[in-house]
């Protein structure tokens, strides 16, 4: 590489091509037989070179008069200058156009590291899907009812500490060697939480107005309690063990959509749509048939709804535009066909593995969402251990104060006690919320899911305005209070614009759960809930 330096007292003139095929560069600070720049006072030379070339300017202080100012950094000993008078303008057009190309086949990916990208992709994230599908058989094989997937996540943080305390060197390679698939994840979080909310309008078909208008109350009163009590009670515990606050390591956000991608689902969705509507068993059954077109129109729900502007995704979060797109999407196809809204969402969810639908496809990746949250919180390993006090006392009182609260609410309010029981889990994510449920007699599960999906919704939405007019700066405080107040749904939202936040969102998310569980399997505490309640 060679080193030109320049000083303000030299004069430059043009130069002739000669000189620039010149074989030898002399490198001494008063001999620049070949550098040319517009102007001394520009913070940035350009000059083109056959390879590739950077003009750095170092601005000089009072101090330093006498040492250059200007170096021009060359990869390459042949090189043309920006505007030598003997190159005509076809030329320097044909030279620009030959130095643009050069530049972009140095940068510009190989065929051979994309095919290697995509297979590092489906093999990583082919072994935390393997992982899952594993531990949930082993968990139905043994009658356990605890979600597989959370004891999963602990198993793989624990590996990952382990590792970085034994050999630093192989916990590095394993998060290196699942980056891929913890991106693709991160970058369609939200898609799979968002098939409990498409079939909402099944779940809560059944329930009264009046008592609908009331649970309603609770879950939008207690969502926002809930959230301010943890928020809050995670930044107490901090100052009382005075703990200083640190910044969280940086999480690489993964890469934004293209219009590639909105024109390749569209496609789907139109050839799908119109194919289903002639042959609606294509495919066999009607809902791997309707599978394409509600794929995609979810798809597309997601990725148009991230690109709306930041005051209209305030009030209107990606989520919703997704769900309201499938459910269009739905409407429109049970329209066309005559066979109405109901048998179309039925299609879209039907929790059968040998007939699944676009929902169960989506829902598919929940188990291995909540595997790679052990990677995220592995970045974060030093921030959880430095705030592990904050972290638990805020989710347990939470969980506590959750549980008693909506008790308390409904029975204030006036809410049928069977419903009030049913939606006590409000806050804890769905596969543990209904587990929790059996241990109450009179229960009614649908509305227990469809509650739980309705207050994950409140909070995707409004989640991240109301921890700002909180004023919850920090990642810890923002991902406890979200998780704890909104379970999946909150993460997902909150995740997508914070990724710091997600590993404080995963351990609250996981622990709350837990803690939940633990305290209504208790017969005291179950025996006080009801008594509450009414």
């Amino acid at each position: 590489m060679a080193v030109c330096y320049a000083t303000p007292q030299h004069s430059f003139s043009p130069l002739s091509l000669s000189n620039f095929l010149h074989p030898t560069v002399s490198t001494a600070p008063n001999s620049i037989p070949w550098c040319h720049f517009r102007s001394l006072r520009s913070r940035k030379a350009s000059i083109a070179f056959n390879g590739i070339s950077r003009a750095i300017y170092e601005p000089r202080s009072s101090q330093e008069s006498n040492k250059p100012i200007f170096k021009v950094l060359c990869s390459s000993r042949r090189f043309l200058p920006m505007e030598s008078p003997e190159t005509s303008p076809s030329s320097r057009e044909f030279l620009l156009l030959k130095s643009a190309a050069s530049d972009g086949a140095t940068t510009s990916p190989t065929l051979s590291q994309s095919v290697f990208s995509v297979i590092h992709l489906a093999v990583s994230l082919g072994i935390i899907l393997a992982t899952d599908k594993i531990l949930k058989k082993a968990f139905v094989a043994a009658a356990i009812k605890f979600p597989s997937a959370l004891f999963g996540m602990f198993c793989i943080f624990t590996v990952l500490l382990a590792l970085d305390s034994t050999v630093p060197s192989a916990a590095t390679g394993v998060m290196n060697f699942f980056e891929p698939a913890l991106l693709f994840i991160q970058r369609w979080l939200p898609l799979f939480y968002v098939p409990s909310l498409v079939i909402l309008p099944l779940s809560v078909k059944d329930i009264p107005a009046a008592s609908g208008i009331k649970i309603c109350f609770i879950i939008v009163v207690g969502w926002l309690a809930t959230l301010c009590v943890a928020g809050y009670m995670a930044i107490a515990v901090r100052n009382i063990v005075k703990t200083e606050m640190t910044d969280a390591e940086p999480m690489q956000k993964p890469s934004p959509f293209s219009s590639v991608e909105v024109w390749s689902w569209t496609g789907i969705f139109l050839a799908s749509f119109v194919g289903a509507l002639f042959y609606p068993t294509a495919l066999g059954t009607s809902a791997r048939t309707f599978l394409p077109f509600l794929l995609a129109s979810t798809v597309l729900g997601y990725i148009v709804g991230s690109k709306l502007p930041g005051s209209v995704k305030t009030v209107f979060h990606p989520i919703i535009c997704c769900a309201v797109s499938a459910d269009l999407a739905a409407l429109a196809f049970g329209y066309f066909s005559r066979s109405g809204l109901d048998p179309i969402l039925a299609s879209y969810l039907t929790k059968a593995s040998s007939n699944p639908g676009a929902g169960d496809i989506l829902m598919g990746f929940l188990g291995s969402v909540i595997l790679s949250f052990a990677f995220s919180m592995f970045k974060q390993r030093k921030l959880v251990k430095r705030h592990a006090a904050e972290i638990f006392t805020s989710v347990i009182i939470s969980t506590i104060f959750s549980l008693y609260s909506t008790a308390l609410i409904g029975r204030f309010i006036g809410l049928e006690p069977n419903l009030t029981v049913s939606i006590l889990p409000r806050c804890i994510t769905v596969a543990l919320a209904l587990s929790i449920v059996t241990f109450f007699e009179g229960t009614n599960s649908s509305v227990t899911a469809a509650v739980v999906v309705v207050t994950g919704l409140v909070g995707a939405n409004f989640v991240q305005a109301a921890l700002d007019n909180l004023k919850f700066r920090d990642p810890i405080a923002r991902g406890i209070a979200t998780a704890s107040s909104a379970h999946g749904l909150g993460t997902a939202a909150l995740s997508a614009k914070e990724p710091e936040a997600l590993p404080f969102c995963a351990i609250a998310y996981a622990l709350n759960g837990i803690f939940g569980s633990v305290l209504c399997s208790l017969p005291l505490v179950r025996q006080s809930l009801i008594a509450i309640a009414g």
